[in-house]
């Protein structure tokens, strides 16, 4: 609580992706026999990995790491991703990046929502990858407006969070009271509704068109799609899923298995099969709608613009070799050829640290400054690092991947979901959407790294660390 009495939104923020975690594990039981399979195995990595719990340790991580989570969530209009900006930012969370998903056939264009200091990130680290459905890209224009009318007819949000957004704006923040209403208020809109707002004959259009477009616009809710826990090894957990009960995708996305993970894996099981009462149809009978499913992700370090640039040479090099979409039937072999590409990404953090593919923290060891004396302090920051006064950590990558972001998608929309669509990305018309633009996230791993660097330089009473 702060001076003039509001609770921090770090806290609702907190507090919120607490609420959602217990309510999606009601909704979905499978949800919860993946949290016990992600802290079995991360509490077997820092068992036989001392190192890694270390270096959790020292970067604030380890207390954040049981929490960790991100959702997802699909919106219809501008109108709905506006409100979501507002309600996002009581709790802290800011638009951060773009993503363009209509090349890899998913017809939406994406922001995430998370805290942007590292302070606060480590209160709280949940993210909400929000994606907004681009009605153009439905081909059928009676179609098109139909979803269109669907979409504009539907409320998203209670009354009250929408009061107490306007209070929030008004007064600067919540007090505890209307914090915790808040969450309450705000959890209604990612709840999941078994009921649809159109009849099965209309449903089946929207899926036709793709399986997507029926999941956004048939419901009076966006619900949650997934909630994911963040693992250390993702390979265990990819080896441990069908031990219970949990069948996993074929692939992991994102970069290969690495001694120094980088940027972001990600795995899945596939969509539930849900029993759904459609528009007009008598009482006792039921359709059904596939969207909701399991995510598992595991963080590496966020990387520059010139690693970035390497990464996706990469992935694309592996993907052309390949000749197709990753699944079953390739998945070994891709994991193979992966393996080998990126062989010519360098393994290790100093050499990643000393080519500029990477960010990190540096913080000082506290040990080496008492042993060193009154000995002049080296001037340069790595002749403090040669020294031993200087130590420095990966700097974890809080954001997502197109194309791994894609290919959970596909895994979950079948085998005849679309492969492309020919058109191009339209950030401006997501900016005109959001009511502002994103924040890139390079600009805020450039700061976080900056920020350690001047509070070492102050700790060690020099001018400046370059």
């Amino acid at each position: 609580m702060n001076a003039v009495g509001f609770v921090s939104c770090d806290n609702i923020r907190a507090n919120f992706s607490r609420a959602m975690s217990d309510m999606y594990k009601t909704e979905v039981p499978l949800y919860g026999t993946l949290m016990e399979l992600v802290s079995e195995t991360n509490q077997y990595v820092m068992t036989h990995s001392p190192e890694v719990a270390k270096s959790l340790q020292q970067t604030g991580e380890l207390s954040r790491l049981d929490w960790e989570r991100h959702g997802a969530i699909r919106v219809g209009t501008a109108a709905e991703l506006a409100t979501l900006r507002r309600l996002f930012a009581v709790m802290g969370m800011e638009p951060v990046g773009y993503y363009d998903l209509s090349s890899a056939g998913v017809p939406v264009h994406s922001t995430a929502f998370r805290a942007v200091h590292e302070s606060a990130l480590q209160i709280s680290p949940f993210r909400v990858f929000t994606s907004l459905l681009r009605l153009e890209l439905i081909e059928d224009p009676t179609l098109r407006a139909f979803a269109s009318d669907v979409l504009n007819k539907r409320t998203i949000f209670t009354p009250r969070v929408l009061e107490l957004i306007d209070k929030c704006e008004a007064q600067g923040g919540l007090n505890a009271e209307q914090g915790d209403e808040f969450v309450l208020n705000a959890l209604e809109t990612f709840r999941w509704h078994s009921t649809a707002t159109v009849t099965l004959e209309e449903y089946q259009k929207l899926n036709a068109q793709h399986r997507l477009i029926a999941d956004v616009v048939a419901f009076r809710g966006p619900h949650i799609n997934h909630l994911t826990p963040r693992t250390l090894d993702i390979d265990l957990v990819q080896i441990g899923m069908p031990k219970k009960g949990i069948p996993p995708k074929a692939v992991i996305e994102g970069p290969p298995r690495r001694k120094c993970p980088i940027l972001l894996r990600q795995t899945s099981f596939k969509a539930l099969e849900e029993p759904i009462t459609f528009k007009g149809q008598a009482a006792g009978e039921f359709g059904s709608h596939s969207a909701r499913f399991g995510e598992i992700e595991q963080r590496g370090v966020a990387l520059t613009r010139k690693g970035r640039a390497l990464y996706d040479e990469l992935l694309n090099a592996a993907r052309e070799a390949l000749g197709e979409f990753p699944n079953e039937s390739n998945a070994a072999r891709y994991v193979d050829t992966l393996e080998k590409t990126f062989d010519a990404f360098p393994d290790n953090y100093d050499e990643m640290r000393q080519q500029a593919l990477g960010y990190f923290r540096y913080f000082v060891s506290e040990e080496s400054v008492a042993q060193w004396g009154n000995k002049p302090v080296p001037q340069t920051l790595e002749q403090c690092i040669d020294a031993g006064l200087i130590y420095f950590e990966p700097l974890v990558y809080e954001d997502f991947l197109p194309v791994s972001a894609a290919g959970i998608f596909q895994s979950n929309l079948g085998d005849n979901a679309r492969s492309h669509y020919k058109t191009h990305s339209n950030q401006q018309a997501f900016h005109d959407a959001l009511g502002r633009e994103t924040i890139n996230e390079l600009t805020l791993y450039a700061e976080t790294q900056q920020r350690s660097l001047q509070e070492c330089a102050k700790t060690l009473k020099v001018a400046s660390l370059v």
